[in-house]
């Protein structure tokens, strides 16, 4: 339906809209049918049950199709014009940022053959699709840094590669912090690369994906080192695991191994960090220890700094403290008799 070449990650996501939400709808009415009253209903019915997101998404496909009939003159005007689209709010869940000493705390909880994985993404801020698309021709251990130049992409469970990041300014390289360094190293002697030099592959060998890495892999390790959910002893041949839903319910549950009450906590619980959220670490990090946003945004991969500011940095804990230390001495130079001694 579109003519420009869109990437086969957005290809399929907006096939799945279009098949889920927009032609269900819209697929028996004749375009000159549609008008701006049934396009807001539609729209106003959607937010009740579709993040503010997806709400736009199949707002923006329905526009487009009738963009191209109004130019090929099927219809007089868009009714999609003017529509009232729901607000993206800010909820509490969206800033997960973990700590630097949080990140030493998780590291070891996570399984070994994924724990580079985790450092190299919370050390460089490398997306997903980077990290799995690495290869060991675009590590240098010696010099400590990488080089973005591919990424993985994953679509209906198939894995492919593509010899090119995100953007332009996605093919970069990053430093890499000693920590990360000797986790690649350790990485590198104990599993094999993949069939054309990938630095990481699942336990077969084969391509990661995202969906199962969470479910058996990253979640549970949130939950062994206690930053989602909690299991705890309850005595011989009993573990109790404790985890909060999405309205806040605290749940209560014993297991008779602690496997299986990680697993269970890691499957029930809500929000919980989530895998992306370590490249959001990655820039707050360095945004709060004073390194420049023009800096950041290039290590990320952005081509422009306002998408670094605008979703990639958060307060930091001591804001309110650096925020004095920047009049510090205001209040000497203030003082009485501060400017009678300037004077002398």
């Amino acid at each position: 339906m579109l003519s420009r070449n869109h990437e086969i990650t957005t290809v399929a996501r907006d096939d799945s809209i279009m098949r889920t939400h927009v032609l269900p709808r819209w697929r028996d009415v004749p375009l000159g049918r549609i008008d701006h009253s049934a396009v807001q209903t539609w729209v106003s019915d959607l937010s009740k049950r579709l993040a503010p997101a997806t709400v736009a998404e199949c707002h923006r496909l329905l526009s487009t199709v009738l963009k191209s009939a109004v130019r090929d003159r099927i219809v007089g005007a868009n009714p999609c014009e003017g529509v009232r689209l729901p607000k993206r709010r800010r909820k509490a869940g969206d800033d997960r940022i973990i700590s630097r000493e949080d990140l030493a705390v998780l590291l070891p909880h996570v399984p070994g053959r994924y724990r580079a994985l985790v450092g190299l993404a919370a050390g460089t801020g490398l997306r997903w699709g980077e990290c799995v698309g690495l290869r060991w021709d675009a590590v240098d251990l010696d010099a400590g840094t990488v080089r973005v130049e591919r990424v993985a992409v994953e679509v209906a469970g198939t894995v492919t590669h593509k010899p090119y990041p995100k953007s332009k300014a996605g093919r970069r390289e990053v430093p890499l912090p000693p920590f990360v360094v000797e986790l690649l190293a350790a990485h590198r002697e104990r599993y094999p690369a993949g069939p054309v030099g990938e630095v990481f592959t699942n336990a077969a060998g084969g391509p990661l994906r995202r969906t199962l890495f969470r479910s058996r892999d990253w979640r549970p390790s949130l939950v062994r080192a206690g930053l989602l959910g909690k299991v705890v002893e309850a005595g011989p041949g009993a573990f109790l695991g404790v985890w909060q839903d999405k309205e806040g319910l605290e749940h209560r549950q014993e297991f008779p191994t602690h496997r299986e009450a990680v697993a269970h906590v890691a499957k029930h619980a809500a929000e919980g960090l989530r895998f992306h959220d370590l490249r959001h670490c990655y820039a707050t990090w360095l945004v709060s220890d004073g390194v420049p946003v023009n800096d950041v945004a290039r290590l990320l991969g952005h081509e422009q700094m306002s998408t670094t500011l605008n979703r990639y940095t958060h307060s930091s804990r001591d804001r309110y403290g650096r925020a004095r230390a920047v009049f510090a001495d205001s209040r000497s130079r203030s003082a009485p008799g501060a400017r009678r001694s300037q004077r002398r």
